[in-house]
């Protein structure tokens, strides 16, 4: 009966000395290094943003369903607009610039609401358009009136690349063809997913 009282011991002490290792396997994985020189630099005005969390598919690269030509070789590459359980609408894109040198994201690309300008630079201007239901739709905002879109991108440098997103109410489960406009930008027919 010793005998299996000590068998079950050393199997209970090669399980914790197991179960040791790969905690501290795992914890040695988790860096705690110098994470800057794993990370590209982006500008400082690009790569600040706010609103609500983006979603996870928010600067995935994928195939854009619709591209809205802005000034001065600014380019919004939509590459989904996901309808989800919440009743909203979440569009994720890229902006680019085409262009040559850096550009100053038009003012105008804020809206002109109050409550949202005095929250700094956003996406807020954006609309979708629902000409089946006739309506449109304006960006979300939170409890402080923070519009549920990037913000803080006030500038894009030349060949730079910024994941962006905006979120707004849903039209109804039956409209799945909505027009993205944002102002200074062409307008763009996209589909809505899910």
């Amino acid at each position: 009966m010793s005998m299996r009282f000590t068998a079950k011991a050393r199997r209970g002490a090669v399980a914790l000395m197991v179960a040791t290792g790969l905690a501290v396997g795992v914890a040695g994985c988790g860096g705690g290094g110098d994470d800057k020189a794993d990370k590209p630099q982006a500008s400082a005005s690009a790569s600040k943003s706010g609103g609500s969390n983006p979603s996870a598919q928010e600067g995935e690269s994928q195939a854009p369903i619709a591209e809205l030509r802005g000034t001065d070789g600014l380019l919004l590459q939509v590459t989904s607009a996901q309808r989800d359980s919440g009743g909203f609408v979440t569009v994720n894109a890229t902006l680019k610039n085409d262009g040559a040198a850096s550009v100053v994201i038009p003012a105008q690309v804020s809206g002109d609401e109050t409550e949202i300008t005095r929250h700094g630079f956003s996406f807020g201007g954006a609309t979708l358009v629902d000409s089946k239901g006739k309506k449109r739709y304006y960006v979300l905002r939170d409890t402080d009136g923070r519009p549920l879109t990037s913000i803080g991108i006030t500038n894009v440098d030349a060949g730079q690349t910024v994941p962006v997103f905006m979120q707004f109410p849903a039209p109804p489960a039956d409209t799945t063809e909505v027009t993205l406009q944002l102002p200074t930008f062409a307008s763009g027919t996209i589909q809505i997913s899910g």
